[in-house]
C-alpha cells in the first residue's frame, strides 16, 4: 500500500523482558528511598500537625512523581510509592510491649490513606513506555 516496510507486530505486543542491571538496581534504591520516606513521614506528621502531615504527603508526591519522570517508567514511580508502603504498614503493628508509632486519631488516618491515594496518582500520571519511530504512526 504504502511501500514502506511495515513491522509485523507491534512494539507494545513484543514480550516483556526483565530490567537492565543499572534499572533494577535504580528501582531498589527507589524503593528504599521510599521507605526512608515514609518512616520521616511517619514521625513528622505526629510531632507538628497538620503542617507534618502536609510536608509527609508532599515529600512522598515529590519524590513518586520525580522518580517516575526521571526514570522514564512507571516503574520509577511505584517502586518507591512501594517501599513507602511497606514502610508505613510495617510501622502500624504494635508491639508485645504495647508500644505504638501510630495513634488512631485523624491524622494517622489521614497519612495512611492520603499516602496510598497520592501513591496512585503519582503512579497513574508517571509516564509509559510508547513505541517509537515512524512506522508506529497512523496514516503518516
Amino acid at each position: 500500500m504504502s511501500g514502506r516496510d511495515e513491522p509485523t507486530t507491534s512494539a507494545l505486543a513484543q514480550p516483556l523482558r526483565a530490567p537492565s542491571r543499572g534499572r533494577a538496581a535504580l528501582y531498589l534504591g527507589l524503593f528504599v528511598l521510599g521507605a526512608v520516606v515514609g518512616v520521616a513521614g511517619a514521625l513528622l506528621q505526629p510531632a507538628w500537625f497538620p503542617g507534618g502531615l502536609l510536608l509527609a504527603l508532599a515529600a512522598e508526591a515529590g519524590l513518586c512523581l520525580g522518580a517516575g519522570r526521571a526514570a522514564g517508567r512507571r516503574g520509577g514511580a511505584v517502586a518507591p510509592a512501594a517501599g513507602w508502603a511497606l514502610a508505613v504498614v510495617l510501622l502500624t503493628t504494635s508491639r508485645p510491649e504495647g508500644d505504638f508509632l501510630f495513634a488512631a486519631g485523624s491524622g494517622s488516618y489521614l497519612f495512611l490513606l492520603g499516602g496510598i491515594a497520592v501513591a496512585v496518582m503519582c503512579a497513574t500520571l508517571a509516564p509509559v513506555r510508547q513505541p517509537d519511530g515512524d512506522a508506529v504512526r497512523l496514516r503518516k
